[in-house]
């Protein structure tokens, strides 16, 4: 069975882990209603995605 040859210290290890972190993510205000809406997707609260499209929010098929 293969044995580390030598011990990891602590900061070799953090650095190895630093991507691992949780990051928050990243909110802009909606231009149609004001509300925080992630980028690039569309709005929770009242659909809106671009000027001239607008999806339906609340209405399940």
């Amino acid at each position: 069975m293969a044995v580390p040859a030598f011990r990891t210290s602590p900061a070799r290890k953090r650095r190895r882990r630093s991507h691992l972190a949780i990051k928050a993510d990243a909110h802009v205000v909606c231009p149609n209603c004001g509300d925080a809406k992630r980028p690039h997707h569309a709005c929770t609260s009242c659909g809106f995605v671009k000027p001239g499209l607008q999806v339906r929010v609340g209405e399940e098929d």
